[in-house]
Formats: C-alpha cells, sequence, structure tokens
C-alpha cells in the first residue's frame, strides 16, 4: 500500500481555500437577511462577489509573498514626515516605524489628545528616537485641510515624506460637510487638497540624490473601482463597494498622473500607491464579514504591522529612488489594474478634482 504525505504548503493553501469559502458564504447570508429592493440586492452582490473574487486572489498573494514583506530600517535623522491619520491600525505602526528611523512625524488626525498620548507610549515601548506633533485634521472636511496645512507650513519649511493615510470604507451614505460622498471627500479628495498645499515644502525637501516622496495608501479593491463623472458622489444608487472602490481608484490615479507632473516639471518628488494587504483593522467593522462572521479575519487577515511593512518600504527603500508612479504590495512593485495605468483617465480624473476644488493651478498656495 502506497501512502501519500501532503506536503505544508499545499496544506496551508487548501486551508485558505476553505476559509475564503467561508468568507463567501458569510456574505450571501447577509445579502439574503437584507431587505433591500431586488436591483439593488443584485448589484450589492455583483460586488460583494467581484469583492470576494479580488480579495481571495490578495489574500492568496499574501500568503504566497509573506516571505518578501520585510523592511529594513534605516535612520533618517532630521527628516520629518506628515501622516493623516495614525492613532490606530496600519497608521499607529507606521508611526512606530517613522520613529524608530529618528523621523519627526508630524500627525493630522480627529482626536488631538489621543496623537499626543502616541508619544509617550512609544517611550513606554522603549522607541527612544524621533519626535511627534499632533494637529487637528478631519480631512473629509476642506476647511480642516486648510487648516492642518497651514500649522504644517508655519513651522516646518520642508516635508521629506507625506503619507496620506486616514481612511473609510463602507457604511451608509453620508455626505461632508462640502457635500461629497464620504469615502471620496475622505479617502481621496482631501489628500488630494492636502498634496496640493504641502506641494511646496515637499519640493523644498527633495534633491536629486534623496527626493521627497507622497505615499497614498490605497486598496486592492481599486481593480472593481470605476470614476463616475456623472454621479460622483452616487445620489442615483449608493453600494458602499461600489463608492470605496472608486476612491481607492482615483488614488491611484491621482498618484501615477502627479508623478507624472512632478517628471515633467523637473521637481525631486516622487508618489507610490500603496496596497498594505488584506489586513485586520477596524475598517472592517462595518462589512457583513465581521458581522456574520466576526472571527474569520483574526485568521485570515494580516496584522497592522504587517500592513505597515510596505507603507515604511515605500518611504524609506533606497532602491525605489527615482522610480515613483509605482503600486506596492508586500514590499514590492506590482501592477495595479489597467484602469489604473490609463493616461487619459488620470488627466481627466486630475482636472475634474481640480475644479471640484476651486484649484487653479496645482501647487499654488490657496
Amino acid at each position: 500500500m502506497r501512502l501519500y504525505h501532503r506536503r505544508p504548503e499545499d496544506m496551508n493553501r487548501q486551508q485558505a481555500l476553505v476559509k475564503l469559502h467561508l468568507i463567501v458564504c458569510a456574505t450571501t447570508i447577509a445579502i439574503i437577511r437584507s431587505k433591500k429592493p431586488l436591483k439593488l440586492i443584485i448589484s450589492e452582490a455583483k460586488y460583494e462577489l467581484l469583492y470576494n473574487a479580488v480579495g481571495s486572489r490578495y489574500l492568496m498573494q499574501d500568503f504566497l509573498m509573506r516571505k518578501q514583506n520585510k523592511i529594513d530600517l534605516q535612520v533618517k535623522s532630521g527628516k520629518t514626515a506628515v501622516i493623516t491619520g495614525g492613532t490606530r491600525g496600519i497608521g499607529l505602526e507606521v508611526i512606530k516605524f517613522l520613529l524608530k528611523c529618528d523621523i519627526n512625524v508630524i500627525i493630522g488626525c480627529r482626536n488631538v489628545q489621543q496623537g499626543e498620548s502616541l508619544l509617550s507610549k512609544s517611550r513606554d515601548e522603549d522607541i527612544k528616537t524621533g519626535n511627534i506633533e499632533v494637529y487637528q485634521l478631519d480631512i473629509s472636511v476642506l476647511e480642516s485641510v486648510k487648516k492642518f496645512a497651514a500649522e504644517v507650513k508655519k513651522k516646518h519649511s520642508e516635508v521629506d515624506y507625506l503619507i496620506n493615510n486616514a481612511g473609510i470604507m463602507f457604511g451608509p451614505y453620508v455626505e461632508s460637510r462640502d457635500g461629497f460622498e464620504s469615502q471620496f471627500s475622505t479617502n481621496y479628495l482631501g489628500h488630494f487638497l492636502l498634496t496640493h498645499l504641502l506641494l511646496p515644502e515637499l519640493k523644498k525637501a527633495g534633491t536629486d540624490k534623496s527626493q521627497a516622496r507622497v505615499v497614498n495608501v490605497s486598496s486592492c479593491a481599486h481593480v472593481v473601482g470605476k470614476i463616475n463623472f456623472e454621479d460622483i458622489n452616487f445620489r442615483k444608487q449608493y453600494i458602499p463597494a461600489e463608492a470605496y472602490a472608486q476612491s481607492k481608484l482615483a488614488q491611484i490615479l491621482f498618484s501615477n498622473y502627479f508623478n507624472d507632473l512632478m517628471i515633467k516639471e523637473s521637481e525631486h518628488v516622487q508618489s507610490h500607491a500603496v496596497h498594505p494587504g488584506v489586513v485586520n483593522t477596524d475598517l472592517f467593522n462595518d462589512t457583513n464579514l465581521k458581522t456574520v462572521a466576526p472571527w474569520l479575519p483574526s485568521l485570515l487577515f494580516k496584522t497592522p504591522e504587517q500592513g505597515a511593512y510596505p507603507v515604511i518600504y515605500a518611504c524609506l527603500c533606497p532602491d525605489l529612488e527615482g522610480k515613483g508612479g509605482t503600486y506596492i504590495h508586500n514590499c514590492a512593485t506590482i501592477s495595479p489594474s489597467d484602469r489604473a495605468l490609463d493616461a487619459e483617465l488620470q488627466e481627466k480624473l486630475f482636472n475634474f478634482t481640480k475644479n471640484l476644488l476651486e484649484i487653479e493651478k496645482f501647487s499654488a498656495t490657496l
């Protein structure tokens, strides 16, 4: 009798597939339980299936690339980083890594007191280098973005790294104070404006040997995204997953166009879009998955620390010097969707956004 022994990697893959099937089942149950018009249910189900397909593929990539998802921290004394969000999740871990590199970290967040407590907590964790400054910021509110940028510019003439990290995912339909769908406003529009306002400081920090970097924390969800120019706020029909995908695609389109713009203007500033991986953070709190199977993310997803690795990689990796306009996943450069690489769509969205924000010349002080 001949015995066959399965390799450990085959068993791990099989277990991953079983868990992914559980996610699909959990999502299907949530859809059936909902009491919505049939047309909307069908549309939502389509996006749930698309998300499951994309998420499954990227979960498998996270598993297969897990040994590649690592960083070598380098001391960057005297450098300044600005990050939106950061009091929890991936952003919090990014801040810890930046402090370990002796970088001055400027945090823009809603809860200033919570942000200010991070320095003492980091010292308790034996992180003795770096420093933290905290200013109030609601990235979804344009006036708040302008005030935050003004505070940064008042004290700092140079910004070496801008990490557009703050974000929201799913939830009910809400418009920002300025009248924009909340995910589009939070994930994309506010960061577009902040990049515009801090661009003079980024330009001043960059050199031919060490370019300033803009890092946009995006998502694999961009793969199913489209830009709905006719109804950017989805007022006719709102599907949270569709709006989220739009905002994440917009981030990458902007990141790529911005990098090309800096090259054309011979500026020493480069940009990167990052998919941190499928990470177990509070972003999943409003999803069907957390409602039906709240125990699954801790089994399947990356930890926030693991999700922070590619963000730090995009900020600091010397191998990326002069190689902006890239999409980073698991500390490697991969290709985003074909739509994200569409140069005409990049320019159309860029000009569309400038009009929304009433920006005549990008990087001119408002």
